[in-house]
């Protein structure tokens, strides 16, 4: 399997030409790749929390699923561990919608027979991101007032695992 990029390949914004449509001649992307986040709501879900702490971000910019999925992944941890499984509340209140594309250069002997270099280079998809922009939430934890503290370190973890800094604000509901 091929390795990731790095994230700056990737971080800026860019005009979403990546439409999905069921008809094949309205879809400017040939098959999307699946997305990676596996749950977009965790916890204990018919309780209400008294807290929300948000995670926003600072800038415009364009986040990955699969860090997305692993800040999802390290919050729900930290929080699992001091509150239990029925303890908070996380939702994930984005959804990856723009689709990635590379364009693969042939490389190697004979390679500029069959290398149309950058003439054609739309790219194939190669992951789905989320475009954000300054000051969109990108998730939620919901929590009693004993777990503020704790969620609010457990989304400083998260944020070790998003690109770019994101803030933290608290709301009482």
């Amino acid at each position: 399997m091929a390795r990731l990029r790095k994230f700056v390949c990737y971080r800026h914004l860019e005009r979403p030409n990546t439409r999905k449509s069921k008809y094949r001649n309205k879809s400017f992307v040939r098959g999307a790749p699946v997305c990676r986040i596996v749950k977009f709501n965790i916890g204990n879900l018919s309780d209400d929390f008294p807290y929300r702490l948000d995670l926003a971000a600072t800038q415009d910019m364009q986040v990955r699923d699969n860090s997305i999925e692993s800040a999802r992944l390290t919050t729900t941890r930290t929080l699992e561990k001091a509150l239990g499984k029925k303890g908070f509340r996380i939702q994930v209140r984005t959804y990856p919608h723009h689709i990635l594309r590379e364009h693969a250069l042939a490389s190697g002997a004979g390679a500029d027979r069959f290398s149309s270099g950058m003439a054609h280079s739309f790219g194939k998809p190669v992951g789905n991101a989320v475009q954000l922009k300054n000051g969109q939430k990108l998730m939620s934890v919901y929590v009693p007032e004993s777990g503020i503290t704790l969620a609010r370190e457990a989304l400083n973890k998260a944020n070790c695992k998003l690109p770019a800094k994101f803030s933290i604000s608290v709301e009482k509901l």
